[in-house]
């Protein structure tokens, strides 16, 4: 019996799965806040009691760098351990690996009706595939072809710094470098940056605040969901919101660009993350901002037209992580398929 988790900044997915019923069909699942636990062992703990099921493996996709089985979350103040889960849980194993490769593992395993294709292109059969996730935070990671099979590697990729691309995103590194000194791309293509640009373009004074979305924003937790829906809301969105949506559409498109050239990813780009699963849908505008952005490489600009996009549009990182975890039992010859 394997556990399965995707440990997200904002919300945990667990789910219960076996050899025989395999990734696609998980024997009970739920969902736990992050934030009201303090730590991957307690939400565990807390499930397997629930579920009443005799686990004996687990992995985990978790929001952050694995090295040497151990990951301090990126957006959590969690350290997980391999070791540490195996005792506390009682496991034979557990194995940790980044969410976005989690991602990774599952695009092979994906079905049409996963996949919205933004960009058809011409997919060269074994090339590298780019995968890049904006959530709570931006996520990369890609595959590569062995001459049988794709395999998922992990990436930092996120973490290099935010190239601007117009006097406007010039601007905006300006000001995000005052507040933070060194600026990635996570810091500002990531959910929990989006009212960042949102005040970056109210003081710009080009689109006017609105009463409706102050008074949201003054009681919200968190501003991103408030301004999200402002500016997708048809068909009358908030000027001021749909613009910080097209800005960020825009930056995200550099930087899956840039993905595909550093790993020459000619077998296609998956855009993952649950903000792309809403804009890029329902936003045609915003699905051309992106492409445009994405194919902007100057003389490389022809690669990146041929290179197939495809929006990610259900969660996949919880059956990455499934069958991440069901393989590797395979593999260790302590189950048997």
């Amino acid at each position: 019996m394997l556990l399965a988790g995707d440990i997200g900044g904002t919300k945990t997915a667990m789910a219960m799965f076996s050899a025989e019923h395999g990734p696609r069909a998980p024997i009970a699942e739920k969902v736990f806040p992050s934030g009201a636990y303090p730590s991957l062992e307690a939400i565990a703990t807390e499930y397997i009691a629930e579920v009443g099921l005799p686990v004996t493996h687990a992995s985990f996709a978790v929001a952050g760098p694995v090295s040497r089985g151990r990951a301090a979350l990126t957006n959590l103040p969690w350290v997980v351990e391999e070791s540490a889960l195996e005792a506390a849980l009682g496991l034979e194993s557990a194995s940790l690996l980044n969410d976005v490769e989690a991602m990774a593992v599952a695009v092979p395993h994906l079905r049409p009706s996963e996949l919205r294709t933004l960009q058809v292109g011409n997919e060269e059969p074994g090339g590298a595939i780019a995968v890049i996730a904006p959530g709570t935070g931006l996520g990369e990671a890609y595959l590569t072809w062995d001459g049988s099979r794709y395999h998922a590697h992990p990436s930092e990729g996120s973490h290099v710094d935010f190239a601007p691309t117009t006097p406007q995103q010039t601007e905006l590194l300006k000001r995000l470098q005052a507040r933070w000194g060194r600026v990635s791309y996570e810091r500002v293509c990531a959910g929990r940056h989006i009212p960042d640009i949102y005040d970056f373009l109210k003081d710009e004074g080009r689109f006017p605040e609105s009463e409706a979305v102050r008074a949201a924003q003054a009681v919200a937790q968190d501003r991103t969901p408030t301004i999200m829906a402002a500016g997708l809301a048809r068909p009358d969105p908030d000027p001021l919101c749909l613009a910080t949506l097209n800005l960020f559409m825009s930056i995200l498109g550099s930087a899956a660009g840039n993905l595909v050239l550093a790993v020459l990813a000619t077998g296609g780009c998956y855009i993952g993350g649950g903000i792309p699963q809403r804009m890029l849908p329902v936003a045609t505008g915003q699905g051309q901002l992106f492409l445009s952005a994405f194919q902007e490489k100057g003389r490389l600009s022809p690669l990146l037209a041929r290179v197939p996009v495809h929006i990610i549009v259900e969660p996949v990182a919880l059956l990455g992580a499934a069958l991440h975890g069901l393989d590797s039992a395979v593999a260790a010859g302590r189950v048997s398929v």
